[in-house]
Protein backbone atom coordinates (compact mmCIF):
# COMPACT_ATOMS: atom_id res chain seq x y z
CA UNK A 1 0.00 0.00 0.00
CA UNK A 2 1.24 3.88 -1.06
CA UNK A 3 1.79 5.58 1.84
CA UNK A 4 -0.55 8.36 2.89
CA UNK A 5 0.59 11.85 1.61
CA UNK A 6 0.97 14.63 4.53
CA UNK A 7 -2.39 16.30 3.01
CA UNK A 8 -4.06 12.93 3.56
CA UNK A 9 -2.75 12.31 7.28
CA UNK A 10 -4.02 15.46 8.30
CA UNK A 11 -7.52 15.24 6.80
CA UNK A 12 -7.64 12.16 8.94
CA UNK A 13 -6.39 13.68 11.60
CA UNK A 14 -8.90 16.63 11.75
CA UNK A 15 -11.73 14.43 10.87
CA UNK A 16 -10.93 12.36 13.90
CA UNK A 17 -10.57 15.50 15.95
CA UNK A 18 -13.71 16.73 14.50
CA UNK A 19 -15.79 13.25 15.24
CA UNK A 20 -14.47 13.58 19.21
CA UNK A 21 -16.34 16.75 19.17
CA UNK A 22 -19.23 15.43 17.88
CA UNK A 23 -19.35 12.82 20.17
CA UNK A 24 -18.73 15.33 23.06
CA UNK A 25 -21.19 18.05 21.52
CA UNK A 26 -24.14 16.33 20.47
CA UNK A 27 -24.77 13.50 17.33
CA UNK A 28 -24.87 13.68 13.69
CA UNK A 29 -28.37 14.50 11.79
CA UNK A 30 -29.90 12.74 8.68
CA UNK A 31 -33.23 14.06 6.84
CA UNK A 32 -35.11 12.75 4.63
CA UNK A 33 -38.43 13.58 2.56
CA UNK A 34 -39.95 16.36 0.85
CA UNK A 35 -40.05 19.88 0.61
CA UNK A 36 -40.96 20.54 4.14
CA UNK A 37 -37.67 19.43 5.30
CA UNK A 38 -35.39 20.37 1.95
CA UNK A 39 -32.72 22.73 2.61
CA UNK A 40 -31.69 22.97 -1.09
CA UNK A 41 -31.23 20.15 -2.93
CA UNK A 42 -33.62 20.89 -5.66
CA UNK A 43 -31.19 24.01 -6.34
CA UNK A 44 -28.66 21.53 -7.75
CA UNK A 45 -31.38 20.13 -10.07
CA UNK A 46 -33.06 21.51 -13.19
CA UNK A 47 -36.29 21.17 -11.71
CA UNK A 48 -39.47 23.84 -11.17
CA UNK A 49 -39.65 22.56 -7.61
CA UNK A 50 -37.20 25.34 -5.90
CA UNK A 51 -37.30 27.51 -3.28
CA UNK A 52 -33.84 29.62 -5.10
CA UNK A 53 -35.81 32.90 -4.90
CA UNK A 54 -36.89 36.08 -3.24
CA UNK A 55 -38.99 36.34 -1.61
CA UNK A 56 -37.81 32.64 0.08
CA UNK A 57 -35.44 33.22 2.87
CA UNK A 58 -36.20 36.42 3.84
CA UNK A 59 -36.24 35.74 7.65
CA UNK A 60 -33.15 33.42 6.89
CA UNK A 61 -29.95 34.67 9.45
CA UNK A 62 -28.53 35.71 5.69
CA UNK A 63 -32.07 37.41 4.26
CA UNK A 64 -31.10 35.26 0.85
CA UNK A 65 -33.13 32.27 -0.29
CA UNK A 66 -31.13 29.14 0.42
CA UNK A 67 -33.73 26.25 -1.30
CA UNK A 68 -35.90 25.96 2.01
CA UNK A 69 -39.49 26.60 1.04
CA UNK A 70 -39.74 28.82 4.31
CA UNK A 71 -39.35 32.47 5.23
CA UNK A 72 -36.31 31.19 7.59
CA UNK A 73 -35.78 28.14 9.74
CA UNK A 74 -37.58 25.14 8.78
CA UNK A 75 -37.79 22.01 10.53
CA UNK A 76 -34.93 20.44 10.55
CA UNK A 77 -32.82 23.49 11.11
CA UNK A 78 -34.91 24.06 14.43
CA UNK A 79 -33.60 20.04 15.42
CA UNK A 80 -30.06 21.13 14.56
CA UNK A 81 -30.29 23.86 17.35
CA UNK A 82 -31.32 20.98 19.75
CA UNK A 83 -28.58 19.24 18.68
CA UNK A 84 -26.50 21.91 19.53
CA UNK A 85 -24.80 21.39 15.17
CA UNK A 86 -24.96 23.96 12.50
CA UNK A 87 -27.73 23.74 10.26
CA UNK A 88 -27.54 20.97 8.00
CA UNK A 89 -26.39 21.45 4.21
CA UNK A 90 -28.00 19.33 1.24
CA UNK A 91 -26.39 16.33 0.26
CA UNK A 92 -25.68 17.89 -3.41
CA UNK A 93 -24.04 21.25 -1.72
CA UNK A 94 -20.20 21.28 -2.55
CA UNK A 95 -19.50 22.13 0.83
CA UNK A 96 -20.29 18.75 2.15
CA UNK A 97 -17.14 17.17 2.74
CA UNK A 98 -14.43 17.13 5.19
CA UNK A 99 -15.20 17.71 8.82
CA UNK A 100 -19.06 18.86 7.53
CA UNK A 101 -20.07 15.74 6.26
CA UNK A 102 -19.81 14.58 10.38
CA UNK A 103 -23.03 16.62 11.25
CA UNK A 104 -24.68 14.67 8.71
CA UNK A 105 -26.78 15.72 5.43
CA UNK A 106 -29.81 16.47 4.19
CA UNK A 107 -31.30 14.22 1.64
CA UNK A 108 -34.57 15.65 1.21
CA UNK A 109 -36.21 17.03 -2.35
CA UNK A 110 -39.13 19.13 -2.76
CA UNK A 111 -41.92 17.69 -4.60
CA UNK A 112 -40.81 13.87 -3.84
CA UNK A 113 -43.76 11.43 -2.59
CA UNK A 114 -43.52 7.48 -0.81
CA UNK A 115 -44.50 5.93 -4.69
CA UNK A 116 -42.10 6.73 -7.40
CA UNK A 117 -44.52 8.19 -9.62
CA UNK A 118 -45.61 11.02 -7.20
CA UNK A 119 -43.86 14.52 -8.63
CA UNK A 120 -43.69 13.40 -12.20
CA UNK A 121 -43.99 17.20 -13.39
CA UNK A 122 -41.34 18.27 -11.52
CA UNK A 123 -39.09 15.65 -13.76
CA UNK A 124 -35.63 15.94 -11.98
CA UNK A 125 -35.92 15.47 -8.29
CA UNK A 126 -34.36 12.86 -5.72
CA UNK A 127 -36.89 10.07 -4.86
CA UNK A 128 -36.72 8.19 -1.72
CA UNK A 129 -34.99 5.46 -2.82
CA UNK A 130 -32.49 7.39 -4.93
CA UNK A 131 -32.01 9.35 -1.22
CA UNK A 132 -30.98 5.64 0.19
CA UNK A 133 -28.47 5.51 -2.47
CA UNK A 134 -27.14 8.39 -1.77
CA UNK A 135 -26.90 8.08 2.21
CA UNK A 136 -25.21 4.32 1.13
CA UNK A 137 -23.06 7.00 -0.92
CA UNK A 138 -22.77 9.23 1.89
CA UNK A 139 -21.56 6.31 4.48
CA UNK A 140 -18.89 5.07 1.78
CA UNK A 141 -17.14 8.81 2.28
CA UNK A 142 -17.38 9.15 5.65
CA UNK A 143 -15.81 5.42 6.08
CA UNK A 144 -12.77 6.89 3.81
CA UNK A 145 -12.62 9.21 6.30
CA UNK A 146 -12.33 7.67 9.68
CA UNK A 147 -12.75 4.21 9.14
CA UNK A 148 -16.18 1.75 8.90
CA UNK A 149 -16.26 1.16 12.25
CA UNK A 150 -16.03 4.63 13.50
CA UNK A 151 -18.93 5.27 10.69
CA UNK A 152 -21.32 2.47 12.27
CA UNK A 153 -20.89 4.05 15.23
CA UNK A 154 -21.91 7.94 13.82
CA UNK A 155 -24.76 6.23 12.19
CA UNK A 156 -26.05 4.26 14.78
CA UNK A 157 -26.15 7.10 17.18
CA UNK A 158 -27.52 9.67 14.63
CA UNK A 159 -31.10 11.11 14.80
CA UNK A 160 -33.27 10.59 11.69
CA UNK A 161 -35.93 12.49 10.49
CA UNK A 162 -38.08 11.46 7.80
CA UNK A 163 -41.04 13.30 6.04
CA UNK A 164 -43.17 12.26 2.95
CA UNK A 165 -46.37 10.99 2.24
CA UNK A 166 -48.34 14.97 1.60
CA UNK A 167 -47.02 14.84 -1.89
CA UNK A 168 -48.73 11.59 -2.76
CA UNK A 169 -52.32 12.40 -1.88
CA UNK A 170 -51.64 16.73 -3.69
CA UNK A 171 -49.55 15.62 -5.91
CA UNK A 172 -50.57 12.08 -7.16
CA UNK A 173 -53.72 11.42 -6.38
CA UNK A 174 -55.67 14.56 -6.20
CA UNK A 175 -53.56 16.42 -8.46
CA UNK A 176 -55.93 16.57 -11.21
CA UNK A 177 -59.74 14.70 -11.43
CA UNK A 178 -59.62 11.20 -12.56
CA UNK A 179 -55.66 10.60 -12.35
CA UNK A 180 -54.53 7.49 -12.89
CA UNK A 181 -54.02 6.64 -9.26
CA UNK A 182 -57.46 7.51 -8.28
CA UNK A 183 -58.84 6.07 -11.20
CA UNK A 184 -56.58 2.63 -10.03
CA UNK A 185 -57.58 2.93 -6.96
CA UNK A 186 -60.30 3.49 -4.17
CA UNK A 187 -58.73 5.98 -1.46
CA UNK A 188 -58.87 3.48 1.30
CA UNK A 189 -57.36 0.86 -1.08
CA UNK A 190 -54.38 3.94 -2.14
CA UNK A 191 -53.72 4.45 1.67
CA UNK A 192 -52.46 0.68 2.58
CA UNK A 193 -50.58 0.81 -0.66
CA UNK A 194 -48.87 3.61 0.64
CA UNK A 195 -48.45 2.21 3.99
CA UNK A 196 -46.93 -0.36 2.51
CA UNK A 197 -44.31 1.03 0.84
CA UNK A 198 -43.47 3.45 3.12
CA UNK A 199 -42.69 0.50 5.77
CA UNK A 200 -40.50 -1.20 3.06
CA UNK A 201 -38.66 2.37 3.43
CA UNK A 202 -37.97 2.76 6.50
CA UNK A 203 -36.83 -1.14 6.79
CA UNK A 204 -34.25 0.15 4.27
CA UNK A 205 -33.53 2.74 6.65
CA UNK A 206 -32.77 0.48 9.21
CA UNK A 207 -30.99 -2.01 7.29
CA UNK A 208 -28.49 1.12 6.67
CA UNK A 209 -28.13 1.46 10.40
CA UNK A 210 -30.79 4.39 11.10
CA UNK A 211 -31.92 3.82 14.91
CA UNK A 212 -33.48 6.78 16.15
CA UNK A 213 -35.78 7.83 13.51
CA UNK A 214 -38.63 10.27 13.59
CA UNK A 215 -41.60 9.81 11.06
CA UNK A 216 -43.78 12.78 10.25
CA UNK A 217 -47.99 11.81 9.24
CA UNK A 218 -49.22 14.27 7.30
CA UNK A 219 -50.59 17.83 8.34
CA UNK A 220 -54.35 18.44 7.89
CA UNK A 221 -54.15 18.24 4.27
CA UNK A 222 -57.52 19.97 3.25
CA UNK A 223 -56.72 23.10 5.45
CA UNK A 224 -53.46 24.71 3.60
CA UNK A 225 -54.30 27.65 1.65
CA UNK A 226 -53.94 25.70 -2.01
CA UNK A 227 -56.40 23.41 -0.73
CA UNK A 228 -58.80 26.38 0.80
CA UNK A 229 -58.42 28.08 -2.81
CA UNK A 230 -58.52 25.54 -5.08
CA UNK A 231 -61.09 22.89 -3.12
CA UNK A 232 -62.15 24.83 -0.25
CA UNK A 233 -66.15 25.25 0.88
CA UNK A 234 -67.58 28.34 1.42
CA UNK A 235 -66.32 30.35 4.52
CA UNK A 236 -63.03 28.47 4.15
CA UNK A 237 -63.87 25.36 5.54
CA UNK A 238 -60.80 22.79 5.00
CA UNK A 239 -61.55 20.44 2.21
CA UNK A 240 -63.41 17.35 3.05
CA UNK A 241 -62.27 14.80 1.06
CA UNK A 242 -58.21 16.23 1.81
CA UNK A 243 -59.17 15.54 5.18
CA UNK A 244 -60.86 12.33 4.86
CA UNK A 245 -57.19 11.08 3.32
CA UNK A 246 -55.16 12.84 6.05
CA UNK A 247 -57.93 10.96 8.66
CA UNK A 248 -57.51 7.22 7.01
CA UNK A 249 -53.16 7.41 6.67
CA UNK A 250 -51.99 8.91 10.27
CA UNK A 251 -54.12 6.26 12.09
CA UNK A 252 -53.02 3.51 10.11
CA UNK A 253 -49.08 5.24 9.95
CA UNK A 254 -48.74 5.04 13.60
CA UNK A 255 -50.22 1.57 13.40
CA UNK A 256 -47.74 0.43 10.83
CA UNK A 257 -44.69 2.22 13.39
CA UNK A 258 -45.84 0.39 16.27
CA UNK A 259 -45.54 -2.77 13.97
CA UNK A 260 -42.15 -2.16 12.74
CA UNK A 261 -40.96 -1.15 16.44
CA UNK A 262 -42.11 -4.98 17.60
CA UNK A 263 -40.23 -6.32 14.65
CA UNK A 264 -36.85 -4.83 15.52
CA UNK A 265 -37.72 -5.38 19.26
CA UNK A 266 -36.79 -1.38 19.89
CA UNK A 267 -38.56 1.79 19.58
CA UNK A 268 -36.22 2.70 16.62
CA UNK A 269 -39.16 4.46 14.88
CA UNK A 270 -41.18 7.14 16.53
CA UNK A 271 -44.33 8.58 15.20
CA UNK A 272 -44.29 12.46 15.22
CA UNK A 273 -48.61 13.53 14.98
CA UNK A 274 -48.13 16.25 12.48
CA UNK A 275 -51.73 16.48 11.89
CA UNK A 276 -52.73 17.20 15.35
CA UNK A 277 -49.50 19.35 16.05
CA UNK A 278 -50.89 21.62 12.96
CA UNK A 279 -54.73 21.32 13.67
CA UNK A 280 -53.60 23.24 16.79
CA UNK A 281 -53.30 26.42 15.64
CA UNK A 282 -54.92 25.80 12.63
CA UNK A 283 -58.31 25.42 14.33
CA UNK A 284 -57.54 28.31 17.16
CA UNK A 285 -54.79 30.53 15.54
CA UNK A 286 -54.57 33.26 18.21
CA UNK A 287 -53.79 31.29 20.51
CA UNK A 288 -50.80 30.26 19.25
CA UNK A 289 -50.05 34.18 18.21
CA UNK A 290 -50.99 33.64 14.95
CA UNK A 291 -53.84 36.53 13.12
CA UNK A 292 -54.37 34.24 10.37
CA UNK A 293 -54.19 29.90 9.88
CA UNK A 294 -56.30 30.01 6.60
CA UNK A 295 -54.51 32.73 4.46
CA UNK A 296 -50.97 32.20 3.72
CA UNK A 297 -48.39 34.99 3.59
CA UNK A 298 -46.80 35.12 0.46
CA UNK A 299 -48.82 34.08 -2.83
CA UNK A 300 -52.19 35.42 -4.94
CA UNK A 301 -55.89 34.52 -5.32
CA UNK A 302 -58.20 33.12 -2.83
CA UNK A 303 -55.89 32.59 0.09
CA UNK A 304 -52.86 33.69 -1.40
CA UNK A 305 -53.20 30.06 -2.07
CA UNK A 306 -52.74 30.01 -5.64
CA UNK A 307 -49.28 29.56 -7.75
CA UNK A 308 -45.79 29.95 -6.42
CA UNK A 309 -44.69 32.71 -3.79
CA UNK A 310 -42.59 34.62 -5.82
CA UNK A 311 -41.19 38.37 -5.86
CA UNK A 312 -44.39 39.97 -7.59
CA UNK A 313 -46.41 37.82 -4.93
CA UNK A 314 -48.79 39.30 -2.67
CA UNK A 315 -46.37 39.46 0.72
CA UNK A 316 -47.42 40.12 4.17
CA UNK A 317 -44.95 42.10 6.50
CA UNK A 318 -45.27 40.44 9.59
CA UNK A 319 -44.58 36.77 8.60
CA UNK A 320 -45.09 35.42 12.64
CA UNK A 321 -48.79 36.47 12.49
CA UNK A 322 -48.62 33.71 9.69
CA UNK A 323 -49.30 30.11 10.32
CA UNK A 324 -48.58 29.23 6.45
CA UNK A 325 -45.81 30.92 4.91
CA UNK A 326 -46.68 29.71 1.36
CA UNK A 327 -49.72 27.80 -0.44
CA UNK A 328 -48.30 24.45 1.23
CA UNK A 329 -45.59 25.25 3.79
CA UNK A 330 -46.28 26.34 7.93
CA UNK A 331 -44.13 29.60 8.40
CA UNK A 332 -40.59 29.76 10.44
CA UNK A 333 -42.79 30.54 13.68
CA UNK A 334 -45.25 27.38 12.88
CA UNK A 335 -41.84 25.66 12.15
CA UNK A 336 -40.78 26.31 15.45
CA UNK A 337 -43.59 25.47 17.12
CA UNK A 338 -44.13 21.76 15.49
CA UNK A 339 -40.17 21.32 17.05
CA UNK A 340 -41.74 22.21 20.63
CA UNK A 341 -44.06 19.63 20.92
CA UNK A 342 -41.17 17.18 19.29
CA UNK A 343 -39.35 18.09 21.95
CA UNK A 344 -41.88 18.26 24.72
CA UNK A 345 -45.16 16.71 23.55
CA UNK A 346 -47.10 14.16 24.82
CA UNK A 347 -47.95 11.09 23.50
CA UNK A 348 -50.82 12.03 21.80
CA UNK A 349 -47.88 14.32 19.40
CA UNK A 350 -44.84 11.70 19.85
CA UNK A 351 -45.36 8.26 20.05
CA UNK A 352 -43.98 5.94 21.94
CA UNK A 353 -41.54 8.85 23.67
CA UNK A 354 -41.09 12.78 22.94
CA UNK A 355 -37.30 13.86 21.98
CA UNK A 356 -36.51 14.92 25.37
CA UNK A 357 -36.80 11.55 26.57
CA UNK A 358 -35.48 10.23 23.47
CA UNK A 359 -32.18 12.36 24.62
CA UNK A 360 -32.27 11.68 28.09
CA UNK A 361 -31.87 7.97 27.24
CA UNK A 362 -29.92 7.82 24.86
CA UNK A 363 -27.33 9.88 27.10
CA UNK A 364 -27.07 7.17 29.57
CA UNK A 365 -26.50 4.55 26.70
Amino acid sequence: MAPRSFLDVLVLVLALAALSHRAKAGRSFFVFGDSLVDNGNNNYLATTARADAYPYGIDFPTHRPTGRFSNGLNIPDYLSKQLGSEFLLPYLSPELNGRRLLDGANFASAGIGILNDTGIQFINIIRMFRQLEYFEEYQKRVAALIGAQKTTQLVNGALVLVTVGGNDFVNNYYLVPFSARSRQYALPDYVKVLIVEYQKLLMRLHELGARRVLVTGTGPLGCVPAELAMRGSNGGQCSAELQRAAALYNPQLLQMIKGLNAQVGSNVFVAVNTQQMHNDFVSNPQAFGFETSKVACCGQGPYNGLGLCTGASNLCSNRDAYAFWDAFHPSQKANGMIVKQMLSGSTKYMYPMNLTTIFELDSRA
